[in-house]
């Protein structure tokens, strides 16, 4: 039953796949011990190798020492690569200012990933069950949590770490133990109402099961399922919301008001996470108030205003989006003006690129190549010279719908303010011909009586 279980989590999480190689996290536990046994017969028919991961956190003296012996001749027996490691976890929370449970899990995740990297792992197996769902659940409501946090662990993250007898209930697991003579080790620790997990298993949890709900624990994990498929839903909607409201250049990512203040505050709250995680990869030591915060500056009364966040993130708020990035914004606007003629190459010193023109008949003409950033006018339509240069005020430039405003053009574009001047616009005289890279004047444009076209496109300078 054990067995046929787990598989079925990692079926339907889609945990494991041929070739994986597997650290297990392995203290002696019955829940580690179990784990490493499934997954031992799961290599028996698949093409994974499993590898166990064990840390004596210089806790519990002698038993430490046995706990360690006890892993090693189990991995012996099953023909399993061990690792062990011995840290003093209370030296190190008393230096880095950490509980013995954060940073005792801290150094176990820590030596996982650098096993995982020295051999070429791809996955962290580790040996939480359903009763340690229902703690966790029950820690983060006394904490205050939102939806993700009544979602419970994932089965699967992202950074590889996977939880395949979550669905098992811890009588089951040292049932399993027994029937395979394990004889898995205690750890004493887990007895004592010493943490706040300890209470939690020992204390809270016999009290709601005696008093409220003997079925407390699979009610609990029944909602976290619930709570984890609605949170799947609207962190998809915040992805396209997202998606559709941002974009990311060089210097950060900019998240356009309008957009997000059409969404759902839940939506909203998501979108600045998202974006933090773009310019952070986590959103580690931040919590509900400094997204909240970001939020506040949607208001218009805060244009031009910025916030610092913690690891050292800068959210500026600007007319039209807000800016996400780690580095100070100093604006200064690129002034150029250069005359360009045909068959020429002229290195815009200010913007650091180079502006390509070459003529070419009509027969050598190209309209797949505009998708390249390539563009073409009708050079017998010139009145004058032709010159390139930053926009000025008053800009406007002849499209299909009319005239418009090279500003309102990057506005509808999205393009931010700083990097306008970046754009180059090539004129012929005083009238603008084309906005690089996007627009083309209609009064320019190839048609059925073109004969000669100039081909022009801005570069990177090699």
């Amino acid at each position: 039953m054990v067995y046929d279980t787990v598989l079925d989590t990692i079926t339907k999480n889609n945990m494991i796949e041929e070739g994986d190689r597997i650290i297990v996290g392995l203290s002696g536990g019955p829940d580690s011990v179990c784990l490493l046994h499934v997954l031992h017969r799961l290599s028996l028919k698949m093409n994974i190798r499993v590898y166990a991961v064990h840390l004596n956190h210089q806790i519990r003296g002698l038993d430490a020492h046995l706990d360690a012996l006890y892993v090693s001749k189990l991995c012996h027996k099953l023909g399993i690569a061990c690792f062990i490691r011995s840290i003093d976890v209370p030296k190190y929370c008393s230096e880095n200012g950490l509980g013995l449970e954060d940073g005792a899990r801290n150094l176990r995740y820590m030596i996982f990933k650098e096993v995982k990297d020295r051999i070429g792992a791809n996955k962290i197996a580790v040996g939480h069950n359903k009763n340690d769902q229902a703690e966790t659940v029950i820690m983060r409501i006394m904490r205050g949590t939102g939806i993700k946090g009544l979602s419970g662990m994932d089965y699967v993250r992202s950074d590889g770490v996977i939880r395949p007898i979550l669905d098992l209930d811890r009588s089951d697991i040292e049932s399993y133990c027994k029937d395979h003579s394990l004889t898995p080790r205690i750890d004493s620790t887990n007895l004592e109402a010493i943490y706040s997990r300890n209470k939690i298993r020992l204390n809270i949890i016999p009290y709601m099961r005696d008093e409220f709900n003997e079925n407390i624990i699979e009610t609990l994990v029944r909602m976290s399922r619930g709570m984890r498929m609605d949170n799947d839903y609207i962190d998809s909607q915040a992805q396209a919301a997202y998606k559709m409201s941002s974009k990311k250049y060089t210097n950060g990512v900019y998240l356009f008001t309008d957009q997000v203040r059409d969404q759902h505050e839940a939506i909203r709250s998501r979108m600045v996470i998202l974006a933090i995680q773009d310019i952070l990869s986590s959103v580690k030591s931040f919590d509900k108030k400094h997204f909240d915060d970001v939020l506040g500056l949607l208001d218009d009364s805060k244009i031009d205003k910025q916030i610092d966040l913690p690891r050292g993130l800068i959210v500026y708020r600007k007319k039209d989006y807000l800016l996400f990035t780690k580095e100070a914004l100093v604006y200064e606007e690129a002034r150029y003006d250069y005359e360009v003629a045909s068959e020429e190459e002229v290195f815009v010193r200010e913007i650091g690129k180079v502006f390509k023109t070459r003529t070419i008949t009509i027969d050598e003409f190209d309209k797949d190549k505009i998708k390249d950033g390539i563009q073409y006018i009708d050079i017998d339509k010139l009145k004058g010279k032709l010159r390139l240069r930053n926009r000025r005020q008053g800009d406007k430039i002849r499209l299909v719908g009319g005239s418009k405003k090279i500003k309102d053009l990057f506005i509808s574009m999205k393009l931010p303010k700083e990097k306008r001047s970046y754009v180059p616009i090539l004129l012929d005289g005083n009238t603008v011909v084309a906005v690089c890279g996007h627009r083309v004047s209609v009064d320019y444009k190839v048609d059925e009586d073109t004969k000669r076209i100039l081909e022009f496109r801005l570069e990177d300078k090699i």
